[in-house]
């Protein structure tokens, strides 16, 4: 009998993911030759407007100095940035270290018990005075010229969010993931691509502002705040934007297990989020939101599921056909690869014929694993930060 099942299955994979890594951009890229919306690069000092930067911090005793010295270098008027650090309960000295720059304007919030991050940030929003609210973490460093150049995005009165562009770097403490390096690059294009037609599916939580009464609508705690405050801005008739000249400092993390698990929790919750805003998902009244919503999230979440079809359909093909025995033994060989390289990658500097192979299929794995928990109702019962270590240059 024919196999006509696992041949269409094999087709159906392999067209969707062409189609989500390739066919996704090239669209993006030809839709943007013809409608190109502009994003505007820099306002005068006298027009900027009040900023409050709002930094979630558990235990980060250890780099929260060179923090907050770094948002004090930033360049904006100081009469018109508001820096608040919004502490989940530290324990490790985080907060005495922040009250030493009470007198430099910098505030501190102490949560009464450890909450998570986005409870923290709900609990944050009062105590910011600013009209545009930035969310960064406390690994990151932002350029110093940076602010200004997200800021001047809100010139634009229909533009509501602005993210900024992450650059990778190496974390001088340990091994770099390089995997991690190019997935960065590879996302930031595809959201300049987005701006230019019509507006990112989600912000970076590293670095990314929006007006403060978008800021504080309601969120669930168990949610992901910057994934949601795109969703957001595009739910209330603003165009959210990436702008590649504000750039900030994402140091790499050195733990490949480290970055899945990082992955499964910002996974779940991102699917969370999508099903608590899943009325973004009809396009009679979104337009052509849904078709990107669709493409960049749901189905780079569904190419696991496809990737193990396909390798079970190639299983059942190749004693018939000698193509599907090649494509078979070569997904396996992958497979073994990026295991191998999987629980080697924390004991010693891997060479890129494993390295690469661990981190896409670390991040194929987690997406499954997120799946699978947010089925279950699994929830993290507390935020623990990744820790990446300090920002140095690439």
């Amino acid at each position: 009998m024919y196999p006509t099942l696992p041949i269409v299955i094999c087709g159906l994979s392999a067209a969707l993911l062409l189609y989500t890594y390739v066919g996704y951009p090239a669209l993006l890229w030809l839709v943007g030759r013809v409608r190109d919306l502009p994003v505007p690069a820099e306002v005068a000092d006298e027009e900027l407007p009040s900023v409050s930067i709002s930094v979630p911090a558990y235990n980060e005793g250890a780099q929260i100095h060179e923090l907050i010295e770094s948002l004090l270098a930033l360049d904006y008027p100081r009469d018109r940035l508001q820096i608040l650090i919004v502490s989940d309960c530290s324990s490790d000295g985080t907060d005495d270290a922040v009250r030493e720059y009470h007198d430099r304007g910098i505030e501190l919030l102490r949560m009464p018990e450890r909450g998570g991050k986005t409870r923290a940030e709900n609990a944050a929003a009062e105590h910011l005075t600013g009209d545009i609210i930035v969310n960064t973490d406390a690994s990151i460093r932002i350029d110093p010229g940076a602010l200004k150049r997200l800021v001047a995005a809100f010139s634009d009165p229909s533009i509501g969010l602005a993210s900024g562009r992450d650059r990778s770097v190496t974390n001088v403490d340990a091994p770099a993931n390089a995997g991690e390096a190019g997935y960065v690059g590879y996302e930031m294009k595809v959201r300049d691509l987005e701006t230019r037609v019509s507006g990112i599916i989600g912000a970076s939580g590293c670095f990314y502002a929006i007006r403060a009464h978008l800021h504080r609508l309601p969120l669930p705690g168990a949610l992901s705040r910057d994934f949601a405050a795109a969703l957001h801005t595009r739910e209330h008739g603003y165009r959210p934007v990436s702008v590649s000249e504000a750039a900030c400092n994402v140091p790499r993390t050195p733990s490949l297990k480290k970055e899945y698990r990082r992955k499964v929790r910002t996974i779940t919750r991102g699917m969370e989020t999508l099903w608590h805003k899943r009325a973004l998902l009809n396009p009679l009244r979104f337009g052509g939101f849904p078709w990107m919503l669709l493409s960049h999230k749901i189905f780079r979440w569904a190419l696991p599921w496809a990737a193990l079809a396909t390798w079970v359909s190639l299983a059942t093909l190749a004693p018939r056909y000698t193509s599907a025995a090649v494509l078979f033994g070569a997904g396996t060989v992958f497979l073994v690869l990026g295991s191998t390289g999987w629980v080697l990658a924390d004991r010693r500097e891997l060479p890129t014929l494993l390295r690469a192979p661990a981190y896409v299929l670390a991040g194929n794995v987690a997406a499954a694993h997120a799946f699978v928990r947010m089925l279950r109702g699994e929830r993290d019962a507390l935020w623990e930060p990744t820790r990446r270590g300090p920002a140095s240059s690439t």
